[in-house]
């Protein structure tokens, strides 16, 4: 090949090239049974009991000091912990001891305690978590892991003391069990039999001792470097309801549920190193072998999460409101980021305002954000008092990273910590009620806000001005749903869900749901609909039948037929125009009365237009939208159609050529998988198009051009 034409193909492939990379807890107890009045489970709704003060009534917390509990306790506190825990650093291990204090607050009697050992999720690769990512097709990196980043959680020891009695040793009773799916190998959860029933009201303290291997991160726990994110990382009792135990296996498409307690955590970690963690630091003490002990404390949290690292950049700022409770916010920071604190202490009192004034306030006096280290995989993950965001080193000021995690995790101190959700059944009560607000938060707190694209594994951000992020669909996530809308039944428990597809049926069709409700109720009436259910169930577990309650309570009509189609079916909603036609008025054939008609072959009405509109129901869920036509008079004709229908005709005569035809003009329904084929339009705009992208395509390869051109 000529010289001259080898330069001139080289140059014109690196252009293209260019083209293409533009767009393209050490404590003793006792176990103690103790009979409580029966009057502790008085208000007891169905197996979620609505407590009384007086049910809150509980022996204080081990470590604990009487004068720390307040007289009404925001939770029942039924499940509470002492907890000593010891990390190695080097050798990514945890040696730890709890004292559980539980009461029952159920109608049935425990004949055994069970418990979530999530660390051993990441055992093996025969544990169900694992076996589920393999059965999704996204485990090919698990299983390739080397031995140092795999973890579990050896219990070693289970006693209860009687008061005075000698201790009971249960440890050889303890057992793997699998409730949900039969596997031998899933270790889970842990059953511990007890040598006496816990009636309803009763209280037990139980004493557990255990070793854990630290893993390189899974599903937002562990360690990379010093950097050690810990999480679901102790032996947490389940919750006991009338039906038995709520304690599932750890699933790779669910998260967490447990009941609400007192946190008493000593953390003893490396000397000079920060801790953060869930509640206030109460006490910092050093010990030996170059550690420190850090005291954390918390009351009315159903968990408890702690980090630590060398590395950390600490900054404090403060939420303050004329109507809400002043906030003390706390910032782990990695030292790269150190630019973007004010926007992560922006993005959290953002949420802080608008949850807090939409559904009720923060009932707690401080915050921790913590910003994980790069490729930690422990960004964007929530527990009480405490959540990780996550940002990019490159951060552009118009584009919301990062508010937008900052806002969703801090959000799920209300949806998820407050209102405490079974998140292995109905996850989509807190990730979609999340999700829904956190786009409703930034439309409102954080504009413009435009879409990016990042190239260079993600490094380098390109800003698409002219290309809007807008709530209603890339807020609620539209695309992710429309891939998986019939992949599964939302009103399945969430485990069951296919992994793949859990999270656009957890959070995109939610946040669609909720906001198309919005949409046609209006905010006012929904705001009050939320707030009602996070009055009314904060530090409760409620189900989703409680929610749809309040719906029809608060509108004062009966949501069922809704809640059917959204909620206990996987059909989708597709709504569109097949056919818009606008001709002259004409007829052929005989016409006349009173006599012989007469044949005409073309008549013609003059001046006027017969305009015929076909709507059709092209999905299998039906919900009423409006039609629209316009005319080029600007009259704008709005029929209602109720959408039960296959299809529709609307047929007008007018003097004026109608110019377009739409299904739900106003976008009501936003669960529409497919809203091209909504509108149809008789003027045309392809030349406004063409000429649009025209010029963009223009724009981009000049720049390549002399982007090339630099550096040739």
């Amino acid at each position: 090949m000529p010289q001259p034409l080898r330069t001139s193909l080289t140059r014109l492939i690196l252009v293209l090239g260019s083209l293409g990379l533009l767009l393209g807890t050490a404590a003793v107890a006792a176990l103690t049974l103790r009979a409580t009045d029966d009057a502790s489970l008085g208000g007891a709704v169905d197996t979620r009991p609505a407590l009384t003060p007086e049910a809150f009534a509980q022996a204080p917390a081990p470590g604990a000091q009487t004068a720390q509990t307040p007289a009404r306790p925001l939770s029942p506190r039924n499940a509470t912990y002492s907890i000593d825990v010891e990390l190695d650093s080097p050798n990514r291990l945890l040696q730890g001891s709890e004292v559980l204090t539980w009461r029952n607050i159920s109608h049935v009697s425990a004949s055994e305690l069970r418990f979530h050992l999530y660390y051993n999720a990441w055992k093996n690769s025969r544990s169900t978590w694992i076996r589920e990512r393999i059965r999704s097709g996204t485990a090919r990196e698990i299983l390739a892991r080397p031995a140092e980043d795999w973890g579990y959680i050896d219990v070693t020891a289970v006693r209860l003391l009687g008061g005075d009695a000698p201790p009971v040793d249960l440890t050889a009773q303890k057992r793997f069990v699998t409730p949900d799916d039969n596997n031998p190998d899933d270790e889970t959860v842990m059953a511990v039999p007890l040598p006496h029933d816990v009636a309803p009201g009763e209280t037990i303290n139980v004493e557990i001792k255990w070793t854990s291997k630290i893993p390189r991160t899974f599903s937002r726990t562990g360690a990379i470097g010093d950097f050690f994110f810990i999480a679901q990382w102790f032996p947490k009792v389940g919750v006991l309801d009338d039906s038995g135990w709520n304690c599932h296996q750890f699933h790779a498409a669910t998260e967490f549920f447990s009941d609400y307690g007192v946190y008493d955590v000593r953390i003893t970690a490396p000397a000079g190193w920060l801790v953060g963690a869930t509640g206030t630091e109460r006490e910092k003490q050093d010990v030996p072998n170059g550690k420190t002990r850090h005291r954390f404390y918390q009351e009315d949290v159903h968990d408890f999460a702690w980090t630590t690292s060398p590395d950390y950049l600490e900054r404090r700022a403060r939420f303050e409101h004329p109507t809400l409770p002043a906030v003390e916010m706390r910032l782990l920071l990695q030292p790269e980021h150190a630019d973007q604190a004010d926007r992560h202490f922006e993005a959290t009192r953002a949420c802080l305002k608008y949850y807090g004034e939409w559904y009720g306030p923060y009932p707690y006096d401080h915050i921790t954000i913590v910003d994980p280290a790069w490729q930690s995989g422990a960004g964007g993950m929530e527990y009480p008092t405490l959540f990780t965001a996550g940002s990019r080193w490159l951060a552009p000021r118009d584009v919301t990273t990062p508010e937008g995690v900052t806002v969703h995790e801090a959000g799920h101190q209300f949806w998820y910590g407050i209102v405490g959700n079974n998140e292995f059944e109905h996850a989509w009560m807190d990730e979609g009620f999340n999700t829904f607000s956190t786009a409703r938060t930034i439309a409102q707190a954080f504009q413009p806000n435009y879409t990016a694209l990042r190239f260079f594994g993600g490094f380098v951000p390109y800003v698409l001005h002219d290309i809007p992020v807008v709530r209603e669909t890339d807020g609620n996530r539209l695309a992710g749903y429309r891939i998986v809308a019939k992949a599964d039944v939302q009103a399945t428990p969430t485990f069951l869900y296919w992994p793949s597809s859990a999270s656009a049926i957890t959070y995109n069709k939610t946040a669609l749901w909720l906001n198309t409700l919005e949409r046609s109720i209006g905010w006012p009436a929904l705001q009050r609909i939320m707030s009602t259910h996070f009055q009314r169930w904060r530090f409760r577990h409620p189900r989703p039948e409680d929610f749809f309650t309040i719906v029809n309570e608060i509108t004062g009509a009966d949501f069922t037929a809704f809640f059917d189609q959204v909620h206990r079916s996987s059909n989708v909603f597709d709504y569109g125009v097949e056919r818009l036609t606008s001709i002259p008025l004409g007829a052929r054939g005989y016409f006349g009365t009173g006599g012989a008609p007469q044949f005409d072959p073309a008549k013609r009405d003059e001046g006027r237009l017969r305009t015929e509109v076909v709507v059709r129901r092209y999905g299998e869920a039906i919900f009423p939208v409006d039609v629209r036509v316009d005319f080029e008079s600007g009259e704008k004709v709005v029929e209602r159609w109720t959408g039960r229908e296959r299809w529709k005709a609307y047929t007008y005569d007018r003097a004026s050529r109608a110019t377009k035809a739409m299904v739900d003009p106003d976008r009501v329904l936003l669960l529409d998988v497919n809203y091209t084929n909504n509108s149809v339009t008789l003027a045309p705009r392809g030349e406004e198009a063409s000429t649009k992208w025209m010029l963009k395509w223009m724009i981009w390869l000049q720049d390549a051009l002399l982007n090339y051109a630099f550096f040739v």
